[in-house]
């Protein structure tokens, strides 16, 4: 009788942990991260394959799983409940099983092999690979048959398993890691904000990111040639655009460096012929085209500047090579850029802001989410949404916002105080 309750005991003990083999496994390749096995397979990782692979087949491996944990917890069960009646009679088996059981699965066989498999997911998953695959393949002939049979209960009801969900895109399912990251504490706001920057490259057009044209310094081509090297020296940028007869007609670009370079090998002199040879032929571009493709088109072209027409032609502004590296990290400055004064914090939840400023810079700096896909600067948002030009003191409450004009330039708006309201404040309320 003794020998008997062992080998029972023993049994019962060998379908638990074979339980809780099917449980870790089940576990540990559904939570590995797909991305980090993808890495380790293209590494010649051959255990990241076979996840891969078993990850490639989840039906196979979930049905595997669920038959395999089934008939051992079954058979446990079943062995228990003839222990029990030997030792106990028929009166008291039942509840002593069913207690006694109960707790040996869920402890012994879910909740710790499960608790442990998802805290060390990678691990786990590439040691129970190979053992997964072979009972995979063992069971394959009783999956195979219940998975049809399943497809055919589901057919018979109408419901179409083959169509899966809306997808998401590769990108959004990148930037909600990142996010998710961010809150977690894992990525600093920087990194986030660089990372989605990435992102939405294609999204943004260089329309929304372009030096408009206002602020553009240019220089008349029809001036002497000392007067063209006095305005060219003056002007602190190393690329200066040059018009003839009317600002519309941009002949070419003069780059500082080679004139300095002429300049030095003439004895600082230099003829006007020769600053017209020296310009380079101006670059027009959509103002529809997407970051993505400008950025590609720079490195291809070789080129740093290129000048932003709209759909007549128009040249609207311009966008370097510089402006879209700084979507992507931040504001560039070196020790001859002025003082960024165009966000200024003047308290708790309130900024003056320039009304030039880009809506994009202005939610990253702050942390905002402020609507840029009707304006690309906050002035733009400011008359976008008021439907007029707003007088200086007139506020206006939008998007859990109050704006309120500060200065003004004739019909431009410069300046404006931005504040961030409270729930109960409505929104859409204008005053004076």
């Amino acid at each position: 009788m003794t020998h008997e309750l062992l080998f029972y005991g023993l049994t019962i003990l060998l379908f638990l942990l074979i339980s809780a083999f099917f449980s870790a496994a089940e576990t540990a390749l559904t939570a590995v991260a797909r991305e980090r096995i993808h890495q380790l397979a293209s590494s010649g990782n051959k255990a990241a394959r076979i996840v891969s692979d078993l990850r490639s087949e989840k039906e196979s491996l979930i049905g595997t799983v669920l038959l395999g944990n089934t008939a051992v917890n079954i058979a446990a069960s079943s062995l228990a409940t003839v222990v029990a009646v030997k030792w106990f009679g028929t009166d008291h088996a039942i509840a002593i099983v069913t207690t006694v059981m109960t707790l040996l699965t869920v402890i012994f066989s879910e909740v710790l092999p499960k608790t442990y498999a998802i805290h060390h997911a990678e691990t786990m998953s590439l040691r129970l690979a190979l053992p997964v695959k072979l009972v995979v393949k063992l069971f394959y002939p009783i999956t195979w048959s219940v998975r049809c049979f399943i497809r055919a209960l589901f057919k018979l009801f109408g419901v179409d398993i083959t169509q899966s969900e809306t997808l998401v895109s590769a990108s959004d399912v990148i930037r909600g890691t990142i996010e998710l990251h961010h809150q977690e504490g894992q990525v600093v706001k920087q990194e986030r904000d660089m990372l989605g920057s990435i992102l939405d490259l294609n999204d943004i057009e260089v329309g929304d990111i372009m030096v408009h044209r206002k602020q553009v310094e240019t220089i008349d081509a029809s001036l002497s040639a000392e007067a063209l090297v006095r305005e060219a020296v003056s002007i602190m940028h190393s690329r200066i655009p040059l018009w003839r007869n009317e600002p519309d007609n941009i002949i070419g670009v003069l780059h500082v460096k080679d004139l300095i370079k002429a300049m030095g090998s003439k004895n600082g002199v230099i003829a006007y012929e020769t600053i017209l040879a020296m310009l380079h032929k101006p670059w027009f571009i959509p103002e529809t085209t997407s970051l993505r493709d400008q950025l590609l088109a720079f490195r291809s072209k070789r080129q740093h500047f290129a000048f932003v027409v709209d759909e007549y032609g128009g040249w609207q502004g311009i966008v370097t090579l510089e402006d879209i590296i700084e979507e992507i990290v931040g504001d560039i400055e070196d020790e001859h850029d002025e003082t960024d004064n165009d966000i200024q914090r003047a308290g708790r939840d309130v900024y003056y802001v320039n009304g030039s400023v880009s809506l994009r810079d202005v939610n990253r700096k702050l942390d905002w989410s402020l609507p840029d896909e009707n304006a690309s600067t906050v002035a733009g948002l400011l008359i976008h949404e008021a439907q007029t030009i707003p007088s200086i003191g007139e506020h206006f409450d939008f998007h859990g916002f109050r704006f309120t004009v500060l200065e003004k330039d004739a019909m431009q708006i410069t300046r404006l105080r931005i504040e961030k309201l409270s729930d109960a404040v409505l929104p859409g309320v204008a005053g004076g």
